[in-house]
């Protein structure tokens, strides 16, 4: 199963004779690394041969794209999204993800490692020698140097006669003016000589056709931008390429040249909402950024990625460069994370309502720009840093960031010494990310200083988040009384309006859990079908979908299996919605021991190895609240009696095998899979 792979927008044109050795080298090599230039083609053959490579692969293929990191801070984070590991304990990172990837078949690119590369060296090794069959293509400028390392150098296009480049030329030259004519073909054999067959060269050139001939477009290439091949600006080697972007560069209008160099701040995909937010100004117009973006992408300088864009690498460098010369390379990373800081404050203040499932999408898209302004932030204005970090914290802990969260939040804590809400807040969300982790007395720890910071300000949801942190901390510890009193306490003496303080319905979701694991159903049921109604009265699907969790848990224990299924489905559209992986894998154990508990051994098998692939992309032991394991094993035993041991086992595997989405996507349908 080929998956995680960039869709390719144009096609994919010649390198027959570097496909075909790239993949006999990836069907021997446990590491390939494509070197070359800027511009060359490494990117666009690394796709094709993996496209090609993953169809053989049990496990497929996994990309990670590194072009929007500048140092190694979120390498370990990017390359786990990749494989679909969505690491929540609180151990040795690398030591997690080894084990993760250790029986796996899977060819994982890692692409753009150039300003990574003893990062990405390091991690690669430990991978190697931990997962056997684990293969590993890199595209780089350099090599990354590490023991066994198999180098394929990626060469221009050739330029002889009929060959790639100018079959690149005439592909791209398509949809403006035919090449039949010799004049037109011999210029355009002369741009292909003069951009020296670099794939990047060659597309942009052929940009220009919407306003110039190809005669024109050779004859300027040649005569007026010798210029820009200043050595010591740009290396001998990237000549050609620095003339065609300088070219591009050159012939953009002034405003759409200022827009290139601001938009080289954003890391990730380019909205153009944000875009307008932090590129205009001064001359350049909210309605000039819009008609910027269209013109620069019909220009190659940004490619459409759906209704946002994307810059290569190297031509944000070449903007980055220009924005620097323009003397606003501080301004606009103010001005970004300043933007990115009102984005995350809008997600928090939308978090209880009919948007939350926009705003966690929204927060998920511009995560490497969330990211940036952060590292910005904490550095340059700590107290807006812990401001948004603590506002994005629980986003980021539903999101499967946990790791991210937990280092932001740890910085923005050191480096701010402001009091007040927005301290509490992060304190907050820090509990939160270590008690998810595992980390039980961390979270209790830090849930204590929240409580003295929220004492201070005399706040409701300040006091009422510091109850909820120290209330799920006792949760999960097993100490359900503590929980339910702590959270109690904290909802009866604030009572508030929750628009006011959303935490109200976190301290409600907790005191559920505690009702019900303190055997108290009837009043659990009772208060989870208010927060149910509740939730729905907002539109909110975080804690409606935890108040159909203890529905459904409740109506098992109370015997009543088919409820329960009704109740557990519906948790699981609203964690699906969310892409809360933690919040799924509870649903999913809960919805197969109802499947269990109507005689159904084969497909609730089915649904618990499901469960467990979800449990295991967490790096976390089936798990959830501590009595949940008794349940857990008393149901598995019915389903395995049902079923027979041979059928429980071979279906179990089946959903365990599978990969996360197409298993819950079967189990949300009600089918096991009857595949091998």
């Amino acid at each position: 199963m080929v998956g995680h792979l960039p869709n390719e927008t144009t096609s994919f044109v010649g390198r027959r004779t570097e496909l075909a050795a790239l993949e006999r080298a990836l069907e021997g090599q446990r590491l390939v690394t494509l070197t070359g230039s800027g511009g060359v083609g490494k990117s666009r053959l690394a796709l094709r041969a993996a496209r090609q490579a993953g169809r053989t692969r049990i496990d497929g293929v996994a990309w990670a794209d590194l072009s929007p990191l500048y140092d190694d801070t979120l390498l370990f984070a990017t390359v786990c999204d990749a494989v679909g590991f969505y690491d929540q304990s609180p151990h040795n990172p690398v030591e997690a993800l080894c084990e993760w990837l250790a029986g796996r078949d899977l060819l994982l690119v890692l692409d753009c490692c150039e300003r990574l590369v003893g990062a990405c060296a390091d991690l690669v090794g430990h991978l190697l020698a931990a997962a056997p069959g684990l293969t590993v293509l890199t595209t780089s400028r350099a090599p990354l140097g590490i023991r066994g390392e198999y180098r394929v150098e990626v060469t221009p296009l050739p330029l002889d006669g009929d060959e790639d480049a100018l079959r690149l030329f005439r592909d791209r030259a398509a949809n403006h003016r035919s090449l039949d004519d010799p004049a037109a073909a011999q210029a355009a054999a002369a741009i292909c000589r003069r951009l020296e067959g670099i794939p990047l060269a060659v597309e942009l050139a052929c940009a220009r056709l919407a306003d110039n001939t190809v005669e024109q477009i050779a004859e300027r290439l040649t005569s007026r931008l010798d210029v820009l091949t200043d050595d010591s600006v740009w290396p001998h080697r990237h000549r050609a390429l620095r003339t065609a972007i300088g070219w591009s560069h050159e012939l953009c209008a002034p405003l759409e040249r200022l827009l290139w160099a601001r938009l080289s701040v954003f890391r990730g995909e380019i909205d153009p909402v944000d875009a307008r937010a932090v590129c205009a100004g001064g001359p350049l117009s909210a309605a000039d950024v819009t008609a910027g973006l269209v013109s620069l992408g019909a220009q190659s300088v940004l490619r459409p990625v759906g209704h946002r864009y994307r810059m290569l690498d190297t031509l944000r460098e070449y903007g980055a460069m220009w924005l620097a010369e323009l003397g606003e390379e501080q301004h606009l990373a103010d001005r970004h994370a300043a933007h990115f800081a009102a984005l995350t404050s809008e997600a928090h203040t939308g978090w209880l309502g009919p948007d939350q499932v926009t705003w966690y999408a929204r927060v998920a898209d511009t995560h490497a720009d969330l990211c940036a302004a952060l590292d910005h932030l904490i550095d340059s204005d700590p107290d807006a840093g812990i401001a948004m970090a603590g506002r994005a914290g629980l986003f980021w802990s539903c999101c499967g960031h946990l790791r991210e969260a937990r280092g932001y939040l740890e910085r923005a804590l050191d480096n701010s010494h402001a009091l007040g809400p927005h301290r509490t807040r992060a304190l907050w969300a820090l509990g939160i990310t270590l008690t998810l982790q595992g980390d039980h007395e961390g979270g209790h720890r830090i849930g204590e200083r929240c409580g003295v910071a929220a004492w201070h300000d005399q706040d409701p949801e300040s006091m009422l988040s510091a109850a909820h942190v120290m209330g799920l901390a006792q949760l999960m510890m097993g100490n359900p009384q503590a929980a339910h009193t702590v959270c109690d306490r904290a909802l009866r003496s604030i009572p508030c309006d929750p628009l006011d303080a959303p935490s109200q319905l976190r301290c409600r979701v907790v005191r559920i859990f505690a009702l019900t694991a303190m055997g108290r159903l009837d009043e659990g049921h009772e208060e989870a079908a208010a927060l149910q109604q509740l939730s729905t009265r907002y539109g909110e699907r975080w804690s409606r979908a935890y108040a159909d969790h203890q529905l459904a848990l409740i109506h098992l224990l109370q015997g009543r299996p088919h409820e329960a299924e009704l109740h557990a489905r519906a948790m699981l559209v609203g964690k699906q919605q969310l892409h809360d992986s933690l919040g799924i894998a509870l649903g999913l154990d809960l919805l197969a021991a109802a499947i269990a508990g109507q005689g159904d051994g084969v497909r609730a098998a089915h649904t618990y190895g499901t469960s467990l692939a979800y449990w295991r992309m967490l790096g976390h032991p089936q798990g959830g609240t501590p009595e949940l394991a008794s349940l857990h094993a008393e149901c598995e035993r019915l389903a395995r009696a049902t079923a027979g041991d041979p059928g429980y086992e071979n279906a179990f595997h089946r959903g365990l095998l599978d990969d996360g989405e197409s298993g819950l996507a079967r189990a949300l349908q009600g089918r096991p899979s009857t595949e091998s």
